[in-house]
């Protein structure tokens, strides 16, 4: 467990959007579940924070309107709130360049004496609810126009470098070495495709998923969804397709507990190099493609026949289940974890509804590709969440883009970031 600051710089939309749906953002790797966090905010001319949380478990949810910058987020638990106070005291245990050696990337703070001050100034200013800073001149309103979200306290001059590497040597990057970026071969090469290598390291490419909280099954062919569209009362006859994967995610935190991702694994490889090739495949193919796994559960399709789908699928995952002893472990504890008191002979049945559950009204459409521009994701978005589930809330997108790196050369091994060249 690590004590760290996050700063929201400037934004207050984002650090009320954070107490709000208690939710934190990191836009570097390194926080993990049980951190301590302490959310701050520049606003009038100081640095205040207003509330102390422990990390729980990574989350889709990104209220913010910058969440593309942001690689991490997590569920904020066991949280608490303060008067918004000002941290600058922290310059007596950090010096002239405090910011940089707390603020900057969320690190942790090493200094015990920091972390006891930080504690029990919190502990002096806590309240009950939470206070949520506005700018003077809206007093009754969050900004949600975009932000100039910088704090002056991170910026570096280039003349005092030599003195701030000095004093705070942990703000200089560290190289762990140089790759150079090759294409995969295609989508479904044995060995140098994106859907087997994928597969093979997926946990730890995404550590948003844990093995011990999602369950992958890569067995894409026990799968097979219909479907019909809806439009009036016309019924038209839908395309039958298959996902690459398919993700089981739990979280006892969120709404819903079980949620259902469809993965499609997308390649542009050795034989589309061009923009135009690429722009042709998305939109000719990948596109229809993730529509067709979106309709499927949609309430665009005519309900006996998702119900059917749903039914069908849900039926081949427990099946898939209960063919793996550690995979019955593992759901099972999900199972009893939500409800402790639930007899061991009514767990399968229990599971059956959550499954169900999470088809209809938790359902994500994850596309894992080698390219795409941030026009084309937005596109892709807008796209997939305007099919709606019965409960009418919208089926998720997610995006990851994977690219095969080779070494160049490796000068330190512990260094946490790395170069590379296309």
């Amino acid at each position: 467990m690590a004590y760290r600051i996050l700063h929201c710089g400037k934004s207050l939309n984002n650090y009320n959007l954070c107490i709000e749906h208690s939710v934190a953002g990191f836009g570097t790797r390194g926080p993990e579940k049980d951190d301590i966090v302490f959310l701050v905010v520049k606003h009038n001319k100081q640095t205040l924070c207003g509330l102390r949380a422990r990390l729980g478990e990574p989350t889709d949810q990104q209220p913010w309107p910058d969440a593309d910058r942001y690689v991490s987020a997590y569920k904020l638990i066991d949280i608490a709130y303060a008067d918004p106070f000002d941290i600058r005291f922290l310059a007596e245990y950090g010096g002239k360049y405090w910011p940089l050696k707390f603020l900057q990337g969320a690190k942790p703070i090493k200094d015990e004496n920091a972390v006891h001050a930080l504690q029990s100034t919190f502990e002096e200013y806590q309240i009950e609810q939470p206070v949520k800073l506005r700018r003077a001149d809206e007093p009754s309103l969050l900004d949600e126009g975009e932000e100039d979200d910088s704090d002056p306290l991170l910026e570096v001059n280039p003349d005092n470098l030599s003195e701030i590497l000095s004093e705070v040597p942990e703000a200089r990057i560290k190289v762990m070495g140089t790759f150079q970026t090759i294409p995969f071969r295609n989508e479904t090469d044995a060995l140098r495709g994106l859907e087997s290598l994928v597969n093979e390291n997926f946990y730890n490419l995404f550590p948003r998923y844990t093995l011990s909280h999602s369950l992958l099954i890569p067995e894409n062919r026990i799968f097979l969804s219909s479907g019909v569209e809806a439009r009036g009362e016309k019924l038209i006859k839908g395309i039958r397709s298959i996902p690459d994967a398919l993700l089981i995610v739990y979280s006892e935190h969120e709404k819903h507990p079980f949620k259902i991702a469809l993965i499609e694994y997308e390649c542009f490889g050795e034989g589309k190099t061009r923009s135009q090739e690429k722009s042709n495949y998305l939109n000719g193919q990948v596109i229809p493609q993730l529509m067709r796994f979106a309709s499927a559960f949609s309430i665009v399709t005519d309900k006996q026949i998702r119900d059917q789908t749903i039914k069908s699928w849900v039926d081949k995952v427990i099946q898939h289940i209960y063919s793996d002893p550690e995979c019955i472990e593992k759901v099972s504890g999900w199972i009893k974890c939500m409800r402790p008191t639930l007899s061991d002979q009514l767990v399968g049945r229990e599971m059956d509804r959550v499954l169900t559950e999470a088809f209809q009204k938790a359902l994500q459409v994850l596309l894992i590709i080698d390219d795409l521009s941030d026009e084309q994701k937005d596109t892709i978005a807008n796209v997939i969440r305007a099919f709606k589930l019965e409960n009418g809330d919208s089926i998720e997108f997610i995006s990851y883009i994977v690219r095969l790196e080779q070494r160049i050369r490796i000068s330190d091994s512990d260094a946490e970031y790395a170069l590379s060249v296309q």
